[in-house]
């Protein structure tokens, strides 16, 4: 069956060339990752607001690149039981951040920000283990996120 997509953008930033690619990556990545007839919402937006998000649900003062909002609730239309996992948030101006500590494109981080927020909204975490650069992650979590990025390696969201 197939899942669901909702991507949006805060108001006031401006659309990124890239924005409409996301769709189809997130697609392919929740199919790989056994995502059936479920909802999932991206939100893209700036460090001001993923700030905010962090503060008020992680009490941690500081922007980050992804936040996770696990849901779980289930809701029928049309006579499909959709499952609705939960909402991601990335900033968009963590994504050149990222890919210039990690040493790759822009391309490849937003991959991973995505598989990273798929992969929390599918229960997993990673306790306090993060990815470092070039340090092969351990726990299960970040083992399969790189796994799977290796096997999209081919698909482009930035061009």
């Amino acid at each position: 069956m197939a899942n669901r997509i909702l991507i949006s953008l805060q108001e006031d930033i401006e659309e990124p060339s890239w924005f409409n690619n996301v769709e189809s990556f997130v697609d392919a990545a929740m199919k790989k990752l056994g995502f059936d007839s479920e909802e999932v919402s991206i939100l893209f937006c700036n460090n001001l607001y993923i700030h905010e998000l962090n503060k008020c649900y992680r009490q941690i003062d500081n922007p980050t690149d992804v936040l996770s909002f696990e849901n779980d609730s289930v809701y029928e239309e049309d006579g499909v039981e959709w499952k609705a996992v939960g909402d991601i948030a990335i900033s968009i101006e963590m994504i050149s951040e990222n890919a210039k500590y990690f040493n790759t494109t822009d391309n490849a981080e937003l991959k991973r920000l995505l598989v990273h927020g798929l992969l929390h909204l599918n229960g997993m975490d990673h306790g306090e283990e993060h990815i470092e650069a070039d340090k092969e992650p351990e726990c299960e979590m970040l083992v399969l996120q790189e796994k799977t990025l290796k096997e999209m390696e081919d698909l482009t969201i930035i061009k």
